[in-house]
């Protein structure tokens, strides 16, 4: 048992935490959180992929409780007349048949944007707006006003956040959920760039009105949220560590390695949640029916059984693959190959339009649930802007 561990412990000592929990023993009841906490890989893996005996689907699931049942908070059947009329829209070709030209595209226009300044919060001016304008892209949502489905999302998020350790929601999540689907019921009437109908469309055909806009919001954790998180996070450790910079910039092939290390290192949501359905044993330790499993994916990436030098971000890794970042089993990430592109173009424009970028101070990483750097401030030398470069040729 861990009643010494705070939630103010697993916001600013998360990694240490964990590993002092899993030296405990691979699963610990924690009494901050109410719940189990598995730490080990193994047993991570073995959680999530027993839909059976470790469920989603319970009243106390903090997601659901905000945005209604979706493919996040249900399972076996349920779960899968949900997730798939959106898995189409998801799988590697058809994210690049539809996304391959535009992230890059994005990712280049906001770097471009803050070339000229020499210096940036590239957390809330990069990987943010970039995570927003992919999100919106994705969902058909381009004719909103990124201000607003960005305030509508941070609304969300706050309430879900303040369910999962325990506190009570704020009447302003309904109503930002309630905007939110207004403006999904006008994206889906219309065909996506291609003339094809757009996932929303699709969805309708099998799904009900309120299920497709659950469904939506989901997405909209997935592709703000954890995507910012992602990315930045990269970025965080692209810099941070000594030579990994110019390793990346000497070798663009070891961006997939930056990538795959870093969401091993620190995955933007950093814990998936489940209910025991029946007395069960895992760990060497008994669960009781109904109690609280929280697999934490932050601690399963860095099991020292697994990965060696755990703690540190290197691009030789050669197994950073299998970490579980985006979960496994049936609720393994829709999204996982659109985040994925979407980081590496972010890391690419960086590289490409920011000569001599460094880190302008060490960025702090925070969270229970979802971890991300507060801030990413960094400099480089200032580029002409496009505005101006030959404004004075003759």
């Amino acid at each position: 048992m861990a009643g010494d561990v705070t939630l103010d412990d697993l916001d600013r000592r998360h990694h240490e935490v964990l590993a002092t929990l899993r030296e405990r023993g691979p699963v610990q009841w924690v009494e901050a959180v109410a719940g189990w906490v598995v730490t080990g890989r193994d047993a991570s893996i073995t959680v999530m992929r027993d839909a059976v005996r470790f469920t989603v689907d319970d009243p106390r699931f903090s997601t659901a409780q905000v945005v209604g049942p979706s493919m996040l908070s249900l399972d076996g059947t349920s779960h899968q007349r949900h997730r798939d009329p959106f898995a189409h829209a998801f799988r590697p070709a058809e994210v690049s048949r539809r996304h391959g030209e535009a992230v890059p595209e994005l990712a280049v226009a906001l770097v471009r944007a803050i070339a000229p300044r020499g210096e940036a919060e590239l957390r809330r001016e990069l990987a943010g707006p970039l995570a927003v304008a992919v999100v919106a892209r994705s969902l058909g949502l381009e004719q909103v006003d990124p201000g607003r489905l960005l305030g509508w999302y941070d609304t969300i998020v706050a309430g879900v956040s303040e369910l999962a350790v325990g506190r009570p929601v704020d009447d302003s999540a309904w109503t930002a959920f309630a905007r939110l689907g207004d403006a999904l019921d006008a994206a889906a009437a219309h065909a996506d760039e291609h003339g094809q109908p757009s996932v929303l469309l699709d969805a309708r055909g099998t799904l009900s009105r309120d299920e497709v806009v659950s469904n939506a919001a989901v997405f909209l954790f997935g592709g703000i949220e954890t995507s910012e998180g992602m990315t930045a996070n990269l970025l965080h450790h692209v810099l941070a560590t000594p030579g990994a910079l110019d390793a990346v910039r000497a070798d663009r092939a070891l961006v997939e390695a930056a990538v795959e290390e870093s969401l091993r290192l620190e995955p933007a949501a950093a814990r998936v949640d489940r209910f025991a359905t029946e007395d069960v044993e895992i760990g060497g330790v008994r669960i009781a029916a109904g109690d609280l499993v929280i697999v934490s994916l932050a601690a399963a990436n860095r099991d020292p059984a697994v990965y060696d030098d755990p703690d540190a971000f290197r691009l030789d890794r050669p197994n950073a693959r299998t970490h579980v970042t985006f979960a496994q089993g049936p609720h393994a990430c829709i999204g996982a190959q659109l985040a994925r592109m979407e980081a590496r173009a972010a890391l690419e424009a960086v590289l490409d339009l920011l000569p001599d970028v460094e880190l302008a101070e060490s960025p702090v990483t925070a969270g229970v649930v979802f971890r991300k750097p507060v801030a990413v401030h960094a400099r480089w030398r200032p580029t002409p802007s496009p505005a101006t470069t030959g404004a004075t040729g003759a």
